[in-house]
């Protein structure tokens, strides 16, 4: 194979602007920072001064995009499972995001430690009691009576559901996309660069600027509205311990800040030492605590509620995935608060997770990276609900305990501390809890920052450290504006915050779709040996080298060079010796 065309085959040439850009670290995109920082502005102004007029414009916009589009979102998401499977299974599954010989730059332990504390490590630890008791108390679409068994299964297939393939399949579809067109095209690591099959060089002016704009603005209030519900919770663990702060405005505004000041040293280390270093050490937590439970709790009933809820949920997917409710208003209704308001957060949030999982999974073949994106943080997630929901659901069920009442007085931010306080050590376990949620929003804020340092700095993989301090000290200052806002209630300002972020996400879907549709086209145009097995890739890469030798040394033969000429490692005929071929006499 030629020089031209080995670096065809790896597909991972940049132009050369691209590649001196990168060996000197890209400039600030003046453009694009100055217009997010301006956008983000402008909305905490408004949430700051006007919080009710907010509230009402976001939910009446979110009331009409989930009614109008609701659909849209149920259809897409289901194609993406569909088509992160296909090209798994396909031979498109073989290709590296990077060279052809490129090697994966992190265990794949801290592999899945750090995308699966991005993806979804807070929310694990504040729904994990809460939506399964939630969905027994109160049965989706009202299809069971309360707190029965059957409530219970139902409960854990839409928990399944919900937490389950289809949101690891939005992630996905565009961290897949995003570090396709980066590591392998040399592109650069950015959303708006995995356009270039759609609309060329536009990519790089204003139509990609805005696409990277609206990205930042997804993950800064996406991180923010996640570091004000971290905060509620801590302060509810706090109150659970200390018996007061449960509802102190100035306490959890407190608990942002440190939280901030933590993961902005976190992400200034960066993802090599902070980011990896503290998704390992809260996996390691995680994992200690749910085996804990697992152990002291019912351990057989936890193992029966996974294997039901397991069998329920593949068992119903094909018909909970096309669900709309289309004829039946109160199943829709039921539909917009909770599976079409997932799958509208999942994809709000795409933007960061989506760019972080590309920044640490260069290296990996598309078929590894569907497999460990989608599978394995899958079957975590429903290991840990069956653990925290099972061992709620045998203190409601079997023990009589009516935890239905306190998740209505106490919310669903003290829901898990009244549950491990049913259980042994229970003043350990609460303080593991607390400071779960703690890395756990440390790790993903960290990340959020950095992805947005690579957006503002034109997909610098290291952002400049100022960079990424404004983007995690606006995470914070967000927070804490909305919530001050709200006054008395301490979640009015992060609801219209939460509705706004919705709200993009639904634009942000489109973006998602095109995305798919840019990487299908590259795919197609990718040469035959790359989409093959490395093992048999090489096989074939030295036979042909193999034949154009054989064929060269034909030509060569046929113009008449010596033997040493065609054959290099032969030595020269010594003086007076007929050369190779020569007649004698």
């Amino acid at each position: 194979m030629t020089d031209t065309q080995s670096r065809s085959a790896t597909g991972a040439t940049p132009d050369p602007a691209t590649a001196g850009a990168s060996r000197r670290g890209r400039p600030l995109d003046k453009a694009v920072f100055g217009v997010a920082a301006a956008a983000v502005l402008a909305f905490v102004l408004w949430g700051a001064l006007d919080p009710d007029g907010m509230g009402t414009v976001t939910t009446d916009t979110l009331t009409w995009l989930e009614k109008s589009f609701g659909w849209f979102f149920v259809l897409t998401t289901a194609a993406f499972v569909v088509f992160s499977a296909y090209l798994a299974l396909s031979r498109y599954g073989n290709i590296r995001l990077g060279a052809d010989d490129s090697e994966p730059e992190f265990s794949t332990f801290s592999w899945v430690s750090m995308m699966f504390a991005t993806g979804m490590g807070i929310g694990l630890i504040f729904w994990g009691v809460a939506e399964p008791l939630t969905h027994l108390n109160t049965p989706p679409m009202g299809m069971a009576e309360a707190g029965t068994p059957e409530a219970a299964r139902l409960a854990m297939e839409y928990t399944f559901f919900h937490w389950g393939l289809h949101p690891w399949a939005i992630y996905a579809v565009i961290g897949l996309a995003i570090a396709y067109f980066a590591y392998r095209k040399g592109y650069g690591n950015l959303i708006s660069a995995t356009f270039r099959p759609l609309i060329g060089d536009a990519a790089g002016r204003a139509p990609g600027k805005a696409i990277d704009v609206v990205a930042i603005f997804a993950t800064l209030f996406g991180s923010a509205t996640s570091l004000g519900l971290g905060a509620l919770q801590i302060t509810g663990g706090l109150d659970n311990v200390f018996d007061r702060g449960g509802e102190s405005v100035a306490l959890a505004i407190i608990v942002i800040w440190v939280l901030t000041a933590c993961f902005v040293v976190s992400a200034v280390t960066g993802i090599e030492k902070g980011v990896q270093f503290l998704s390992n050490t809260n996996a390691v937590a995680a994992v200690l605590l749910v085996l804990f439970l697992f152990v002291v709790g019912p351990t057989v009933f936890i193992l029966s509620t996974f294997t039901e809820g397991l069998g329920a949920y593949l068992t119903q997917l094909p018909t909970m995935s096309g669900r709309t409710g289309a004829f039946d208003e109160d199943q829709a209704a039921w539909l917009n608060g909770w599976t079409i308001f997932y799958w509208a957060w999942w994809v709000s949030w795409t933007p960061f997770v989506g760019m972080f999982i590309a920044r640490i999974s260069k290296g990996r073949t598309i078929r590894q990276f569907v497999a460990f994106v989608i599978v394995v943080p899958s079957l975590v997630s429903l290991v840990w609900f069956s653990i925290m929901g099972g061992s709620a659901f045998d203190l409601q069920l079997n023990q009589g305990q009516d935890l239905g009442t306190t998740l209505a007085d106490e919310g669903t931010e003290s829901i898990l501390f009244t549950v491990l306080r049913e259980y042994p050590l229970a003043s350990v376990t609460v303080v593991v809890a607390i400071l779960l949620i703690a890395i756990f929003f440390i790790t993903g804020a960290d990340s959020a920052s950095i992805v947005m340092g690579m957006l503002s700095q034109n997909g610098e993989e290291e952002p400049k450290r100022p960079l990424i301090i404004f983007w995690g000290c606006a995470q914070g200052a967000v927070a804490s504006v909305l919530l001050w806002s709200g006054g008395d209630d301490l979640r009015a300002g992060l609801t219209a915050l939460q509705n706004l972020v919705i709200i993009v996400g639904g634009c942000f879907l489109l973006v998602i779709v095109a995305m798919c549709v840019s990487l299908v086209k590259a795919l197609r145009a990718e040469p035959y040996e790359s989409t093959l097995p490395s093992r048999v890739r090489r096989a074939v890469q030295y036979v042909q080298q193999q034949n154009q030798q054989e064929q060269h040394s034909i030509a060569l033969t046929a113009l008449g060079a010596e033997h040493h000429e065609i054959v290099p490692d032969a030595e020269p005929p010594a003086d007076g010796a007929p050369a190779h071929g020569s007649a004698k006499g």
